[in-house]
């Protein structure tokens, strides 16, 4: 089992981050919520992973913080919830606002997320209630590490876009969906005054924001 990786960020294609470590290149599975807060390209990483073994294919999951690989691994216990179904739960809200929304039995917020409906919003309460109380809830899962610093911008503007919808489609949405999120993202900025390029992280996370839970 791999525990753990320390080494050098190569690429980041979200949810896809491909890490050096030793000469051994490894390509790791990260929610929106650990992407968001990944240092540039070029500079040292250490994520505490979750190996997933399947029948095609070993696919290794990673996270900065302790608490989102902990409430990965619950998700998976869940019935009908694999793993990436708990990589879209961790990219449309923190830890902590869904050990909130598992407390409170906010089935509207859950359901927004991708590939959650009102039957799987149920089974989260329900199978999710006890665990996070076990876990200590909300108190265990705190707010997300704030970013070491702004997002490097690209000025490949259309490579942006097109990552951001590749990320999005990957964590559950609809081609059609994940391009119109996407372009309405980016259409917002604009209309805000920021910058007209914003790199893929941003264009994700302006998009998951929007559709899902606040």
């Amino acid at each position: 089992m791999i525990g753990r990786l320390r080494g050098q960020i190569v690429a980041k294609h979200p949810p896809q981050v491909l890490i050096d470590v030793g000469g051994v290149g490894y390509e790791v599975e990260a929610p929106m919520s650990t992407f968001y807060d990944l240092p540039q390209v070029g500079e040292p990483v250490t994520l505490i992973t979750h190996l997933v073994v399947r029948e095609d294919a070993h696919v290794l999951y990673g996270f900065l913080r302790e608490q989102d690989r902990a409430l990965f691994r619950n998700l998976l216990r869940v019935t009908g919830v694999g793993a990436k179904m708990a990589l879209a739960i961790l990219s449309g809200m923190d830890a902590q606002r869904f050990a909130q929304c598992v407390e409170q039995e906010d089935l509207t917020a859950l359901s927004r997320l991708p590939g959650i409906g009102k039957k799987t919003a149920q089974r989260l309460v329900m199978e999710m209630k006890d665990r996070i109380a076990d876990l200590g809830g909300g108190a265990v899962f705190g707010t997300s590490a704030a970013s070491g610093g702004a997002t490097a911008r690209t000025s490949a503007g259309d490579d942006a876009l097109g990552d951001a919808v590749s990320a999005l489609i990957a964590l559950g949405y609809k081609p059609a969906d994940a391009n119109r999120m996407a372009r309405a993202a980016v259409d917002g900025a604009k209309g805000s005054g920021q910058a007209a390029e914003l790199a893929s992280e941003e264009i994700i996370r302006a998009a998951l924001q929007a559709a899902g839970p606040n």
